[in-house]
């Protein structure tokens, strides 16, 4: 199906230009190096060679060499207008859209593509996890520029065309650039209880995936049509959302977004409560128990059915819930100084929870800190008006994201603190992917373990005192140590099996923490602040992250990035031998893996003084694997250590300790 579909794409002109020649600007070159035999006694890195559709962005100016966007980088833009009307008791929804496409390529578009995810659960289409058959998306009508269309070949002319989870749509005439196209899709389908979204019992819907949405088309790839086969995640597109869902009273409705009509849906004391809570530091109980049902929780109609109306500015998705019978606590929380004026700026955090997930009383207070943590942390100040977490149990274990929205399990057979690390995760993806919209499904590394570091950070912050970087670095460890890992820079679906997980979670944070490690604090966040404020509401490649790191630290780091992200090399470094000279100490060091990283050495004396000594990676590129260190005192030597720290993921920590006898 993918192959089919792309050659659609293909056959209708979507092409880069030449490759150009990409050389590093900013970036201190690292001197050529001669191994010390002819044979070296350890693989030396090569450099990273970005594939040829990248250096033609490059050359095209809208990519540059030092990982900012380029003067002439551009993107497609999407409003939605939509109008659904949902059935609790059948777990359905129908839905009408209006979707005005602008084109903003320098290309005209014969044919454009949207998503309909929910085909995953359709019969026949390929999948790589097993899901729930509901049969799927049910298109009732499809026009484009006014015209309704038919459902045939697209090369002959105005038409549709559905393969697996992508709808190709031929319009009448070509889309030109800098010109748009209004698409008018309806729809319908049963909802799956699955693990990304799905229903609960009598309580709980949660609606995601459940609109047509464009597909991205962008200055790299062109359109990018990797159909949803389950596991890899999303590359979304950025838009305006107008959205109108039609509930029956007595639910619930909170969704990505502002809720323009909550005056029209909102009793007056649940609206005097909630207006409270956004001024508030101390959590609101907006509603409680007390406030179940039609006239309590939400207004009553003479039709019994409600309407809440959602817009969102500048999102890459909409996703919404739905309860009758859910607590809602909120509360406000700081997120820095969004426009500039000098004075904090605040958004409003909810927790919608179950009195049977008694864990969850705690969430609002875990969303405040993390989402004020993670503003500070990355620079970039939570732009939205809520983060809310919804409850899940019955549908998932875990969570998941969506902009201004989590779902997250009820974690009620848990230890106390599994809430808080995963409610730090689940909103830390507003960060990655939200506003910087990498593609999570060639690159999840990018989505993922950048969020597993951002939740370590802030999980060190809320509980003093502990390493949380160590379970990702012991879950890493573990995976090499069984000799099933896989690159990080495979495609995300496409990772051996049981690799996936290492490969995208646990390595990759594991990885920016060594990052840290070798530039220092100062040069890493320099980078990564900026790579994450220049690329808010764009798209990033690999390549743009490793420009960046390289530009802000003034330094080649090719080495860096193609043992790690490109092979499965592992970190051993050993203390090979210690002895007596005739003035102090002599040390040897052993670089037993192929990962090759700066060896930092504690030593010390039998008075509990310390010297601290770095073989530096320079050593280790040119081929050799040993080194040795003089250590010129009369004192003796009590103690040697390499990485005493712990930052780094060395995959035998034995040899890493001599002590004397």
């Amino acid at each position: 199906m993918r192959g089919l579909v792309l050659g659609i794409a293909v056959a209708f002109g979507v092409g880069c230009g030449s490759p150009a020649q990409v050389v590093q600007q900013g970036v201190a070159p690292r001197a050529a190096v001669t191994p010390a035999t002819a044979r070296p006694e350890r693989p030396v890195p090569y450099p990273v060679s970005p594939p040829l559709e990248y250096r033609a962005a490059i050359e095209a100016g809208t990519r540059s060499t030092t990982g900012a966007p380029g003067a002439k980088y551009w993107q497609q833009w999407t409003d939605y207008r939509i109008e659904a009307s949902l059935d609790p008791e059948e777990k359905r929804l129908e839905g009408r859209a209006t979707i005005t496409y602008y084109n903003r390529s320098p290309r005209s578009l014969n044919v454009v593509f949207l998503h309909l995810l929910q085909n995953l659960h359709s019969p026949g289409v390929p999948r790589n996890r097993p899901v729930e058959m509901t049969g799927g998306v049910e298109l009732t009508g499809v026009a484009a520029g006014g015209q309704t269309l038919n459902e045939g070949e697209l090369r002959r002319g105005p038409g549709y065309q559905v393969q697996g989870t992508i709808l190709g749509v031929r319009p009448p005439t070509p889309l030109g650039s800098g010109d748009s196209l209004t698409l008018e899709i309806s729809w319908g389908f049963k909802a799956p209880q699955s693990g990304r979204m799905g229903w609960n019992k009598d309580n709980l819907i949660y609606m995601a995936y459940w609109y047509p949405q464009m597909a991205v088309y962008d200055d790299v790839v062109g359109w990018q049509l990797d159909s949803y086969l389950g596991s890899a995640e999303f590359y979304m597109g950025y838009g305006n959302y107008d959205v109108t869902i039609d509930a029956p009273e007595g639910w619930v409705v909170m969704g990505t977004g502002t809720l323009q009509n909550r005056a029209e849906v909102l009793p007056s004391a649940v609206l005097e409560r909630l207006t409270r809570a956004e001024q508030s530091d101390d959590v609101v109980a907006v509603l409680t128990e007390d406030d179940f049902g039609p006239g309590r929780a939400t207004r009553t109609s003479a039709s019994g059915r409600l309407r809440w109306r959602f817009t969102a500015q500048n999102v890459r998705d909409m996703a919404f819930s739905a309860t009758r019978e859910s607590r809602w606590d909120a509360a406000r929380t700081a997120v820095g100084d969004r426009d500039g004026d000098g004075q904090v700026d605040y958004t409003r955090v909810d927790a919608i929870w179950r009195s049977s997930a008694p864990r969850w009383q705690h969430s609002a207070r875990y969303t405040q800190h993390a989402i004020d943590f993670l503003s500070r942390f990355t620079g970039v100040p939570y732009p939205w008006p809520h983060m809310t977490a919804v409850e899940g149990g019955g549908i998932m274990g875990g969570g998941m994201e969506f902009p201004m929205m989590t779902l997250i399990g009820d974690y009620n057979n848990a230890g106390d603190s599994a809430l808080y690390y995963v409610t730090a995760h689940e909103e830390a993806h507003m960060w990655l992917p939200m506003i910087i919209g990498v593609d999570e499904k060639r690159y999840g590394w990018m989505d993922e373990g950048s969020t597993s570091f951002h939740e370590n950070q802030a999980a060190k912050e809320f509980f003093p005192g502990q390493d949380f970087d160590e379970g990702d670095r012991q879950a890493y460890i573990a995976q090499t140590r069984r000799g099933t890992e896989g690159e990080m820079m495979r495609w995300t679906d496409f990772h051996y099996q049981g690799a996936g997980g290492v490969a995208s979670y646990s390595k990759p944070a594991s990885t920016l923490v060594a990052l840290r490690r070798y530039l220092g604090d100062e040069r890493f966040l320099r980078g990564w602040r900026t790579y994450l404020r220049s690329w808010a509401f764009k798209h990033p490649k690999p390549w743009d992250f490793f420009s960046t790191m390289q530009a802000a630290s003034g330094e080649d780091l090719d080495w860096f990035w193609h043992s790690w992200y490109y092979e499965t090399w592992t970190l051993d470094q050993a203390i090979e031998m210690v002895e007596a000279t005739p003035s102090g100490t002599r040390i040897v060091i052993a670089d037993r893996g192929y990962l090759p990283m700066p060896a930092y050495v504690t030593v010390t004396f039998d008075d509990g003084t310390t010297d601290n000594r770095v073989v530096s990676v320079e050593r280790w590129l040119t081929g050799q694997a040993r080194a040795t260190l003089d250590i010129d005192s009369s004192r003796p030597v009590v103690k040697v250590e390499i990485d005493a720290d712990g930052a780094l993921p060395d995959v035998d920590r034995a040899n890493n300790v001599w002590e004397r006898p």
